[in-house]
């Protein structure tokens, strides 16, 4: 004879999705009520050592209601799962409040601005001081790790100084001008008086955002100086051009004398 099975119904069905954020709020709520009820009762327990009378007539309730309450589990069931369920009422709601308040923080956080990415640098828009920084850090990214800012009252025409990779000494003046304004031969013979006598250039620049006029690049071929216009000096900036300073030769060295022998 066969015995039919019972088939015992998913306890899944019907069930809500877990959530680990709800359900450790839910523990953490349920903590807080058994930490409380745990106070009640100590101070229950404080009140019936000092007054046993009362406490006994207390007692004697609660324990028939326990007892009535284990006779009827089924309803001692629903009360627990409508607490259970009034206890992750309040723990939604007070998770749909947290998640509403970070919303609104959220919207009322200013946009950041979009990163733009760098074009090409304007050098007749910088200050003069800016545009002798510029033209030494371009001398940095190439190699001259020690170029620096000279420029300013008693500079006698260098603006800059650095030592190239190959040993060189090179001295930069910068001119910062307008469009309309190009550097002329007095410029270039002011330096050309100083730059090599003075400060001893191997190589000698002069950077002008304005152009040259002709009789200033004459004078600069004669003198061996580098002129670099706004096209040369944008050129090197982009990285279409090489360094000025390879532009000239580096010294050949001297033959070692000797003495010659008998």
């Amino acid at each position: 004879m066969a015995i039919p099975i019972r088939r015992r119904r998913s306890d899944r069905q019907g069930r809500a999705p877990f959530d680990l954020r709800r359900t450790t709020f839910g523990f953490a709520l349920i903590a807080l009520i058994v930490a409380g009820g745990g106070l009640a009762l100590r101070a229950a327990w404080d009140g019936a050592v000092s007054n046993p009378v009362p406490a006994v007539l207390l007692t004697l309730p609660l324990l028939a209601a326990a007892v009535v309450v284990l006779r009827r589990r089924r309803r001692a069931r629903r009360v627990a799962k409508t607490v259970a369920g009034a206890a992750y009422g309040i723990v939604d709601a007070g998770l749909a409040e947290l998640d509403a308040a970070e919303a609104a923080r959220a919207e009322a956080r200013p946009a950041l601005p979009e990163t733009a990415e760098p074009g090409p640098v304007d050098y007749a828009e910088l200050d003069p001081y800016a545009f002798e920084e510029a033209v030494a850090e371009l001398c940095r990214r190439d190699g001259c790790v020690d170029a620096e800012v000279v420029g300013g009252a008693g500079d006698l025409g260098a603006d800059v100084l650095a030592t190239t990779p190959d040993g060189r000494r090179l001295v930069v003046q910068c001119k910062r001008y307008g469009p309309d304004n190009r550097a002329g031969s007095q410029d270039l013979q002011r330096f050309g008086g100083t730059c090599f006598a003075v400060h001893e250039a191997d190589v000698a620049l002069v950077v002008s955002t304005g152009g040259f006029t002709e009789p200033a690049l004459d004078y600069a071929e004669q003198c061996a100086i580098l002129c670099y216009g706004p096209e040369e000096l944008t050129a090197w900036s982009e990285g279409g051009a090489p360094p000025p300073w390879e532009d000239v030769a580096a010294p050949a060295e001297e033959p070692a004398v000797g003495l010659s022998g008998p």
